[in-house]
């Protein structure tokens, strides 16, 4: 914000609002359970006598918003929640088959599985992975990528040109029908790595939360260890909540230039400087992300921390627009939450929020507090950093179109 005056320091009221805002955005236990449930019922399934990819050793996780335990409630009732997954068969390598071969004898097990369930609608193929839809009352689905290891490759790549390869132990080869290399059997597969991004991402806020665990534990009476990650929601996860539904909201009919939450998420954990409460950390990175964006000739750069020869920002070269419009959401977020820091009228706070994220949430941001509660800082999460607490509102939704972990 070189030629900005610095955002305020937050009140106390508006710091309460804020916690009480990122409640709100939670998604509830309950129904985290039942996905958690599915994901690991198809792992299941892959590792059944019949499976005919279970001498591969197949392993399904969990990635994006939901692995970082930054997922929020959608911005309407006509979306659902998206749970990306990765399936990785851990026993076979690149040389032995093309992405599409893998493609197909994953999406015949997913297929079997499908029936096996009685699910009723039909298994769906996206750019990049497989979509299953569950029963209308779940509402949810799950995407499902095909993977396999790819640690040697990225190893290789990234120290020919330089760079540490300290990530690269977790790196995915993963499908993607729109490459050149799709059909063919070749060294050259998109990558990824879910599992070192997050642990980028938990690195970031490693002081705070272990910090959080420790008044927990004392407020309980247990030991630290015995506080599961999830039972505490950092500033850093808080405030990239609050910042995807400002951005959700400020580009509801602008879908097409919205800035994909890997860009918010990335430069977000960059900025936070293990900022004790959600407002510290949302005015240090509203006034720090972009300082953590390289521009040279018109071609940005936010590179991916664990391999950065990706860059998240790479179409924004040809899509200048989407540039355009993440600075445009970067100054309407910090006069929204900046206006918001400064005063002590909790609804003048709620008016100045509801602006960005919505009327109805802020409205019932601004009615959940309750003194006898304690401090909400200390007050246990629903959605976890290492894939658990995600859950669904009761209401149903339709279904969505199926998002990546670059765009969760």
């Amino acid at each position: 914000m070189a030629e900005e005056e610095p955002l305020p320091k937050p009140t106390r009221e508006s710091e309460d609002y804020l916690d009480d805002l990122a409640e709100e955005l939670a998604v509830p236990e309950s129904r985290y359970e039942q996905a958690e449930r599915s994901y690991k019922s198809l792992g299941e399934w892959l590792h059944r006598p019949a499976s005919t990819v279970r001498q591969y050793d197949p392993q399904v996780y969990v990635q994006g918003s939901f692995r970082l335990g930054t997922t929020i409630r959608p911005l309407t009732e006509a979306e659902e929640y998206d749970i990306d997954s990765v399936c990785e068969l851990r026993k076979l390598g690149k040389s032995q088959l093309s992405q599409q071969t893998l493609k197909a004898m994953l999406g015949r097990e997913i297929e079997a599985y499908h029936d096996a369930q009685s699910m009723t609608k039909p298994v769906r193929e996206g750019r990049r992975c497989w979509v299953l839809d569950y029963a209308d009352g779940a509402q949810f689905h799950m995407d499902i990528v095909p993977a396999l290891p790819n640690e040697r490759s990225v190893r290789l790549l990234l120290e020919a040109r330089g760079h540490d390869p300290k990530w690269s132990k977790t790196a995915i080869a993963i499908t993607d029908r729109e490459v050149p290399t799709y059909t063919v059997v070749t060294d050259e597969w998109p990558r990824s790595n879910p599992k070192a991004y997050a642990d980028w991402f938990r690195g970031r806020m490693a002081i705070a939360l272990e910090r959080r665990k420790r008044k927990l534990a004392e407020r309980v009476h247990a030991s630290v260890e015995e506080i599961p990650d999830h039972k505490v929601r950092t500033p850093l996860q808080a405030a990239v909540m609050i910042l995807k539904r400002h951005r959700d909201h400020m580009f509801e009919k602008r879908p097409d230039v919205r800035p994909i939450s890997i860009i918010v998420t990335t430069l977000a954990a960059h900025a936070y400087g293990s900022e004790e409460t959600t407002g510290q950390a949302l005015i240090a990175i509203l006034e720090g992300m972009d300082a953590h964006i390289s521009e040279t000739g018109g071609r940005y750069s936010i590179p991916n921390p664990t391999d950065p020869l990706e860059n998240f920002a790479d179409k924004w070269e040809k899509h200048p627009e989407r540039a355009e419009a993440f600075f445009e959401w970067l100054g309407q977020a910090r006069r929204d939450f900046g206006q918001a820091a400064q005063t002590t009228d909790r609804q003048v706070i709620t008016a100045s929020v509801g602006r960005g994220v919505g009327t109805s949430i802020a409205e019932r941001a601004r009615k959940r507090r309750q003194p006898s509660l304690g401090s909400p800082l200390l007050r246990t999460a629903s959605v976890a950093p290492a894939g658990a607490g995600f859950s669904f509102p009761d209401k149903q939704r339709a279904p969505s179109k199926p998002q990546g972990f670059g765009a969760a």
